[in-house]
């Protein structure tokens, strides 16, 4: 892998299910997230995915691509327009850096994520992941998921 890469494409679609389960399992109780008359009164639509759901995916995403043995360092996202239910989001990336040195047998590398729907961007963010470092260079030689 190297820098500019880009992973391929991850579609997720957003249902209602999703989005009530997502925020039950984080423990995130706000009625926007599960009753979508409570949303309605708040100025929403219907209910929305929670950040932390997200996170999650972005997360996912990251370690479908980099395999069981990838380790999540750090995410960092920022939330842009909403989730709904009916949404497909789709996620990409790309390889900022790949660190050349090898503490502990892997290598730091850094990608830089967007998430989009049918309303535009709902996530951009950077993740940075450690990754074995007998991983190949670049897809050319056997990388790249």
């Amino acid at each position: 892998m190297r820098p500019g890469d880009e992973l391929p494409p991850l579609s997720v679609p957003v249902t209602r299910t999703l989005i009530v389960a997502g925020a039950l399992a984080s423990r995130d109780f706000q009625d926007v997230h599960h009753d979508a008359e409570a949303a309605r009164a708040k100025g929403s639509p219907d209910i929305f995915m929670n950040i932390l759901t997200t996170n999650g995916l972005v997360g996912r995403y990251i370690t479908d691509h980099f395999g069981a043995d990838a380790t999540l360092v750090r995410v960092s996202i920022r939330l842009g327009v909403p989730n709904y239910p009916g949404d497909v989001l789709t996620l990409s990336g790309r390889v900022v850096s790949v660190s050349p040195a090898r503490e502990a047998g892997r290598r730091a590398v850094e990608v830089a994520v967007t998430g989009t729907n049918r309303l535009g961007r709902h996530v951009t963010g950077t993740v940075h992941v450690a990754v074995p470092a007998a991983a190949p260079e670049s897809p050319a030689d056997g990388g790249g998921a």
